[in-house]
């Protein structure tokens, strides 16, 4: 069984392991990234619709279970770079109010810790490294920011335009989104990449796309002090007899080889699901219920939001090539008839007919289903769910994972949806014969955990949280955990700028101990 120590051993790297590689590789200290995967190959069904989305060609083929037992296929990949080798790069801050308590027509919204002000600074680099293109002052909700977007949005294509002047004319403030995309031109005026007219959900082989594996663990690679064993599975951590400590990190290869390694310090990084997984098969003597887990918390607090993805058929053609530009937060808080906040939405990459045809009736004919494509504007829509202690992830005797969820806050969610629907249908949209299903589903279900988080939550009070505001264990004085694990609760937009801006916050608390 071979052995080694370094000074920080990294298990992930996702939005969160990535970033936080990135930041810690500068310090000379030796430094272990482990992943699971392999490098996600360039190849040309990277932008092959049928292959990725029908055929799940990058999907993780383990079957996890439902509440229920059912057996499902997770929206999970296993790559260097995580998840976010097929995200749609849409880099969001938090509201300033999501770290507040919120009111919601289903409960309570509870408070982060820290504030806006804390992260803030740290958003602002995370968005420098992520290559944003944005606009201040767009987004009617946007928190407080002196500084502008590292980059000049990207242009509304024309047929978006059109939408964008709309709906300003039904007197709604539609904004450009930001999106993490390095061009070639981004030293002047940007245009769309219309290169990357497969971009939403897809890997991309030209390494534009602003991913933790480009932009994260590329850069720290280049640093002697730094290195990465991919096809490297972590089976479990091992702590000193007080339990105060990681001692080892148990792994095994690609062949199957046992590998132990050590570190001062261990940073989890495995998505909000497989980490609280890793922290549980560590149970011991001294960590009965799982490893840094004496608040009961871990893997309890699952949120993945409520998302749904609507396709709208327009009476004129939308050639757009890259969509994925507007957004819309007037309802993120409430609206005229509902006091409550609804949520958000955003365009969704374009739809082709092959995506189209996993929802389509066998009867369907191909020419119908190019022509919805072709006069198909795409809509992504995201709520808030809330953390529920119930809604959590188990492992069964065997291993595998059981993720049970109950879906919370609804209102809401049907709400924005009946509030879209209601203003396309004023602008010369009508409703589509099928709700549009890219990933998996019409209203995302289980599977699609694409906006993970919650399950290793931070705070100030070790009988109710499992990590401390610095994203350190209370329990174990030398691990940390920088995934979406650590929200308390998980606002209304995608959270992997927010993974990434505290990675590089908890980066910086760690470069202090080191």
């Amino acid at each position: 069984m071979a052995t080694d120590r370094y000074d920080v051993i990294i298990i992930g790297t996702g939005a969160g392991g990535g970033t936080l590689a990135r930041r810690l590789a500068p310090s000379g200290k030796r430094i272990l990234i482990l992943e699971r995967g392999g490098f996600l190959p360039r190849e040309q069904e990277n932008w092959d619709s049928r292959a990725v989305f029908i055929d799940g060609r990058y999907k993780a083929h383990e079957p996890w279970i439902d509440k229920n037992g059912k057996p499902f296929h997770p929206g999970i990949h296993y790559y260097v770079g995580g998840n976010t080798k097929v995200y749609g790069s849409a880099l969001f801050r938090l509201r300033r109010e999501d770290f507040g308590e919120l009111r919601h027509h289903g409960g309570l919204s509870p408070a982060w810790p820290i504030q806006y002000e804390h992260l803030a600074p740290y958003y602002l680099e995370a968005e420098t490294w992520y290559h944003v293109h944005g606009q201040r002052g767009g987004d009617p909700t946007e928190p407080p920011e002196s500084a502008p977007y590292p980059h000049a949005p990207l242009p509304h294509e024309p047929r978006i335009q059109k939408l964008n002047d709309d709906l300003v004319k039904l007197g709604l403030r539609p904004f450009h989104l930001p999106i993490g995309v390095n061009l070639d031109d981004d030293t002047g005026t940007p245009t769309a990449p219309h290169v990357l007219g497969h971009f939403d959900g897809f890997p991309d082989p030209t390494e534009a796309k602003a991913d933790s594996h480009v932009v994260g663990i590329k850069p720290a690679l280049k640093h002697p002090n730094v290195t990465l064993k991919t096809h490297t599975y972590v089976e479990r951590l091992a702590v000193s007899p007080s339990g105060r400590e990681v001692t080892e990190v148990h792994a095994k290869d690609q062949d199957g080889k046992a590998v132990v390694y050590r570190a001062g310090i261990v940073v989890v990084a495995c998505g909000a699901i497989n980490s609280a997984a890793l922290l549980l098969r560590s149970a011991c003597d001294t960590h009965p219920q799982g490893l840094a887990n004496r608040s009961g918390v871990v893997g309890r607090h699952y949120m993945c939001h409520h998302n749904s993805a609507l396709l709208a058929i327009s009476l004129e053609p939308n050639p757009s090539r890259f969509q994925k530009t507007l957004g819309i937060n007037d309802y993120y808080f409430k609206s005229d008839d509902f006091e409550f906040p609804l949520g958000h939405i955003q365009m969704l990459g374009k739809t082709d007919a092959d995506q189209l045809r996993s929802d389509a009736p066998g009867f369907a004919p191909g020419m119908a289903l190019e022509q919805m494509a072709a006069h198909s504007v795409d809509f992504w829509l995201t709520s808030e769910d809330l953390p529920e202690p119930d809604n959590r992830v188990t492992l069964e005797p065997d291993g595998n994972i059981r993720l049970r969820y109950t879906s919370t806050n609804t209102e809401g969610h049907d709400r924005l949806t009946r509030k879209l629907k209601g203003l396309l249908s004023k602008i010369g949209f009508r409703e589509g014969l099928f709700a549009r299903s890219v990933y998996l589903g019409k209203k995302i279900p289980i599977a699609g955990t694409a906006h993970q988080c919650g399950t290793v939550r931070f705070g100030t009070d070790p009988a109710a949280s499992a990590l401390d505001v610095n994203c350190r264990a209370h329990d174990v004085a030398n691990l940390y955990v920088v995934d979406g694990s650590f929200f308390p609760s998980s606002g209304a937009v995608n959270p992997a700028l927010t993974i990434m801006a505290n990675a590089i916050r908890v980066g910086d608390h760690i470069l202090k101990q080191l």
